[in-house]
């Protein structure tokens, strides 16, 4: 992604967390990491650091101590461009489709799915608002531009104690925008704003999905079912509308290819009989800074996430509190940022709701980055546990980012959280084909198939076979890292000279050498 103007990313670093309930082995203090508060964060940050093993919950950021922790949690992605949908997954589409063309969920409540467990990571929540940043915004705004100031540095490569002036510029903070901003901009929402079943036939034009069709060769249906959409495919989308919608063009692609097996677009946006009992439509709202979609729609999602938490994970009707929900779900460091060659929703933090006949009864949290669709969380309403929603909604948005690719060519990858073999049910993550786990001391990504024989072995594991392969983002230069102290930027190798007190090398050399060299360059570390 092009290089954008936008404020630096701006972090607090708490060092090493320890002795945490594990939500997934129950060890009480198994559960290590470290983590920072994230004040503000661009999205080529957040997507250098997922790429080195890093996640957010809300603003705070986290990775596990691989080698120490419990439960090792592995980055995960899926190559959505070369995905096709298992058996498991078509199950699940076609339930769906069944129970929007006849609404009998009798007829599909039976159906049993294996790779129904939740999507989200159960951790995160159990230790997010341990550590909480106190610091006032003032402090975090760097001074204007126009305002310079003369900082000593000192020549080390010679004997003499030679001092010269350097100009730190000090750096002006960017306002969030708007929602009548970015109402006004058009790109405020998503284009992902579809409904399924979305077009009803004219009468003896639609294909009755309720009755066998009349005729059976395979070649024939398929030829006909196309034209049946080219003639009326009329759905809208959220967004300023375009001449040839992407989802159109990837189910055309995907049926001009003989012989191929069905896309999860062949079964997403297949037609629905004029009778359908229901109407599923997804939306796609900017989460944060908040579109005025999003806070309009701000407190039934938040009845459904607390009905979830209480049916699906047990907590106390006093525990899923509004604010709690707030922190967890919808505050996000990520900046809102909308280059002209990124998707039309552009990128940043985002809630994708489905409404069923007009009610919401799912909404999966999602960061759209410059290479992926980070998946955060789900939570639906527990009376439509039948339906499968944790892979359901997974599915959608495969979908959802192969039609962000189309005009974001880079953002080619699914990123569905940790994989944690050594807990049975996380790893129905794996399931999703072709996918790759992040090897957890180089940071190169090895295909999932060629790790699983080594943690059958052992839960912690390097996967890179290279031997003599090291972190080729290692840090080289600790005085390279960017500071922000008293509102004014500085590399680490000034800021050490004017601190007073203790050494906090040992902390700054951890820090940086887990964000890597280019995010300790870029983004900025306050310190008080």
């Amino acid at each position: 992604m092009a290089e954008a103007d936008h404020s630096p990313s701006i972090v607090e670093y708490f060092g090493g967390e320890g002795g945490y309930r594990c939500g997934y082995c129950k060890n009480e203090t198994g559960y290590l990491s470290h983590g920072m508060w994230a004040h503000s964060m661009t999205v080529q940050d957040y997507q250098d650091l997922i790429d080195r093993g890093w996640r957010r919950s809300g603003k705070y950021v986290y990775k596990p101590v691989m080698n120490q922790t419990c439960c090792p949690q592995y980055t995960i992605r899926c190559r959505l461009l070369h995905f096709q949908p298992s058996k498991s997954h078509k199950k699940v589409l076609k339930k769906m489709l069944k129970f929007l063309a006849k609404g009998d969920a009798s007829t599909v409540a039976g159906v049993e799915e294996p790779m129904e467990s939740p999507r989200e990571d159960d951790v995160a929540d159990s230790f997010v608002f341990t550590k909480e940043s106190d610091i006032s915004q003032s402090e975090l705004k760097p001074l204007s531009v126009d305002q310079t100031e003369c900082v000593e540095t000192e020549d080390n490569n010679k004997e003499e104690d030679m001092k010269k002036e350097v100009i730190v510029k000090k750096m002006e903070s960017k306002p969030f925008q708007t929602c009548a901003d970015q109402d006004n901009a058009g790109s405020g929402e998503s284009s992902d704003s579809v409904k399924l079943g979305h077009t009803t036939p004219k009468p003896g034009k639609g294909a009755d999905l309720s009755k066998p069709p009349c005729r059976k060769a395979k070649d024939i249906r398929k030829e006909r079912k196309l034209q049946k959409l080219l003639q009326n495919q009329t759905h809208t989308l959220e967004g300023p509308p375009s001449q040839e919608d992407p989802q159109v063009l990837l189910f055309q692609k995907s049926k001009s290819k003989a012989n191929q097996p069905k896309s999860i677009e062949d079964f997403i946006f297949a037609l629905l009989p004029a009778d359908a009992t229901h109407q599923l439509e997804v939306r796609v709202v900017r989460s944060s800074p908040p579109s005025c979609q999003f806070k309009a729609t701000f407190q039934e999602s938040y009845q459904v996430y607390k009905r979830y938490q209480m049916a699906i994970h047990k907590d106390p009707p006093d525990k899923p509190t509004m604010s709690q929900f707030t922190r967890f779900l919808c505050d996000s460091p990520l900046e809102a940022e909308n280059p002209p060659n990124g998707p039309d929703c552009g990128y940043g933090s985002f809630h994708q709701q489905y409404w069923l006949d007009g009610k919401m009864i799912a909404v999966g949290v999602i960061d759209i980055l410059p290479h992926c669709v980070s998946s955060v969380y789900l939570y639906y309403d527990p009376e439509y546990t039948f339906l499968s929603l944790g892979v359901y909604s997974a599915l959608r948005e495969i979908a959802f980012t192969r039609q962000l690719h189309e005009k974001a060519s880079e953002l080619c990858y699914y990123y569905m959280g940790f994989y944690i073999h050594s807990c049975p049910k996380m790893r129905y993550k794996g399931q999703y084909r072709p996918s790759d786990l992040l090897c957890p001391e180089t940071y190169v990504w090895v295909p999932i198939e060629q790790c699983l024989p080594t943690l059958e072995h052992s839960k912690y594991c390097r996967f890179n076979q290279d031997l003599e392969a090291v972190d080729e983002g290692c840090i080289k230069e600790l005085g390279r890292v960017r500071v922000l102290h008293k509102r004014i930027v500085m590399p680490y190798d000034i800021y050490k000279k004017r601190r007073k007190g203790p050494s906090d090398e040992a902390n700054v050399q951890q820090y940086a050498s887990l964000v890597g060299q280019t995010c300790s360059e870029r983004m900025l570390l306050f310190r008080s």
